[in-house]
């Protein structure tokens, strides 16, 4: 790897994983004066060598404003500290119309509106984007975005319908599906048994399996909606742009299983990283309560309710995993579990002071084949945030 100077893209070997990572001590600081000693990284459980290694931190001089992002240097260089324009940068907010419900997109646009005015610099350039399409243009001019925030409208066309009978979404007809998970299928059974009057015990079953099919197909197209505008906000948008990129998602969560789901992912957590974007996510569900299905609460047993709540609660808790490993690996941050969504837009604005790239290379790793990611750190008492996993993409295929 080879320090970048004339632009803004990391070069990075075919054979080489780029890992971000931020540390922080028992109060949430970050932590920036480690050196690659501090480090180990797992790659499956094998610990790997460290050949790049670089510390990247916010500039507080203004003089940094055209800096260039640094790429992880050999580990027979010294270890850089390389400041961050604290004026040039470049925010986008990414709705995920696709997720959001009414109330959270309500919710969301409130605190954006307010975190516009309180957190961005006024040198920041920023848009406000959705998954759907909406784009108002890189601009400062905030009366613009406000007003483009005011006009996001939720989109129902990729997710099923939490009043429908049963109510099943993707994680749970997953389950029915392809894991063959007998108790989610029971679940969706007993909601049509009870809100479907003197329907058999068999027509209630396959009711509840073409619910769940549905639920399949649907997902599917969501998280493949969604993934696929991230990675094209990272190309089109965010890879010709020098200085710092931020991306805010606020998004209530999709499930993203399956081997596919990885590998984008995987190569967005590259792009990101090759980029100097830093993927931030916030959780517009706020604290939400797990106690769900109150729809069905007064007509089933207490038993059939703990099984169906069971069910909304993975599910809830599956959907918010995507936006926790964007952010970690980018060397973002995951707000979630918290009602005051200003505050978290505002955490999210600012962003981490501190950020290392390490880097390790991956000579026989198989394409498609997911690599499940460790970092440690030797000093007790500090909290690492990295890059959870990885997959190489497929040999490309050369036309004849």
């Amino acid at each position: 790897m080879s320090p970048s100077s004339a632009d803004t893209k990391i070069e990075v070997k075919v054979n080489e994983v780029l890992v971000p990572v931020v540390v922080r001590d028992a109060l949430g600081r970050t932590i920036g004066n480690l050196s690659k000693d501090d480090f180990q990284v797992f790659d499956n459980g094998k610990l790997q060598k460290i050949t790049g290694f670089t510390i990247v931190k916010r500039a507080t001089e203004p003089s940094a404003a055209n800096s260039s992002p640094p790429s992880p240097h050999p580990t027979d260089s010294p270890a850089a500290s390389h400041p961050l324009s604290p004026s040039q940068r470049f925010v986008v907010f990414l709705f995920d119309d696709y997720n959001l419900t009414v109330p959270d997109l309500a919710r969301a646009q409130q605190a954006a509106i307010k975190a516009l005015d309180s957190s961005l610099a006024p040198t920041d350039i920023t848009a406000v984007l959705s998954t759907s399409g909406a784009n108002s243009g890189l601009t400062r001019d905030r009366t613009k975005l406000k007003q483009m925030i005011l006009d996001l409208r939720v989109k129902t066309l990729l997710r099923t319908n939490e009043h429908d009978c049963p109510n099943v979404d993707y994680y749970q007809g997953d389950r029915i599906i392809n894991k063959s998970d007998d108790q989610a299928l029971e679940a969706a059974v007993i909601e049509v048994l009870h809100c479907v009057r003197n329907i058999a015990p068999e027509a209630a079953e396959a009711l509840a399996r073409t619910a769940a099919q549905r639920a399949v197909q649907l997902g599917e197209q969501n998280y493949r909606a969604n993934l696929s505008s991230l990675r094209l906000i990272l190309n089109k948008l965010m890879a010709p742009l020098p200085g710092q990129h931020v991306i805010i998602m606020v998004s209530s969560g999709f499930f993203t299983p399956g081997p596919e789901a990885v590998t984008i992912k995987s190569e967005i957590l590259d792009i990101a990283t090759r980029t100097d974007t830093v993927i931030n996510a916030l959780d517009a569900r706020g604290l939400y309560t797990t106690n769900v299905g109150a729809e069905v609460a007064t007509r089933v047993d207490e038993a059939s309710q703990r099984l169906i709540d069971r069910y909304r609660r993975e599910s809830m808790d599956a959907n918010a995993d995507v936006m926790g490993e964007l952010a970690d690996g980018t060397a973002g941050a995951f707000y979630h579990n918290n009602n005051d969504l200003e505050a978290g837009l505002r955490t999210l604005i600012s962003g981490a002071d501190c950020k290392y790239l390490l880097a390790f290379s991956t000579t026989n790793a198989k394409p498609r084949l997911h690599h499940s990611l460790k970092v440690k750190v030797n000093e007790a008492g500090l909290t690492v945030q990295a890059r959870r996993g990885y997959s190489t993409p497929a040999p490309e295929k050369h036309k004849k």
